[in-house]
């Protein structure tokens, strides 16, 4: 079991196990890691330079949006996370916007597929997944209108 992770550009999911260790999976690995979720999205907000709490500041302030809010993890190589549930729910799973590539709902909740071809259920209703999917886009767009502007 790994004690630290920074979440970089292969970083597809991170998943919760319990409430003291996450299931990351990359392009082409996976990682059990001795911390929860939230933790790991913390740290790898500090790793890049930034507080979580500052993150949600820059969200809120791009998109207004302020309720299970996707935020910019590193802004040059546009890492954009979103939450599935509130991120003070320990079962909250975070995804990578750039890497998703197909959703579809199941019985139990929706199916998401990766770039890399990797399928995971989650228990989170289409209709809420799309929302949040939207909402990291709509941060992913005003982030890209902002570098436009400044050129």
């Amino acid at each position: 079991m790994i004690k630290n992770y920074e979440i970089n550009e292969e970083t597809l999911v991170v998943l919760p196990i319990d409430k003291n260790t996450t299931k990351v999976i990359e392009t082409n690995e996976s990682y059990t890691i001795d911390k929860n979720v939230q933790k790991i999205i913390s740290e790898s907000c500090e790793y890049y330079g930034s507080s979580y709490e500052g993150r949600l500041k820059g969200t809120k302030g791009l998109t207004g949006i302020n309720y299970k809010a996707p935020i910019i993890i590193e802004e040059s190589s546009q890492l954009i996370f979103f939450p599935t549930s509130s991120p003070r729910l320990d079962s909250c799973t975070w995804l990578n916007l750039k890497k998703v590539i197909n959703y579809e709902k199941t019985k139990l909740g929706t199916l998401v597929e990766f770039q890399n071809g990797e399928k995971f259920e989650l228990n989170i209703s289409k209709t809420s997944f799309q929302n949040q999917i939207f909402r990291a886009a709509m941060l992913s767009q005003r982030l890209n209108d902002r570098k436009i502007r400044k050129k």
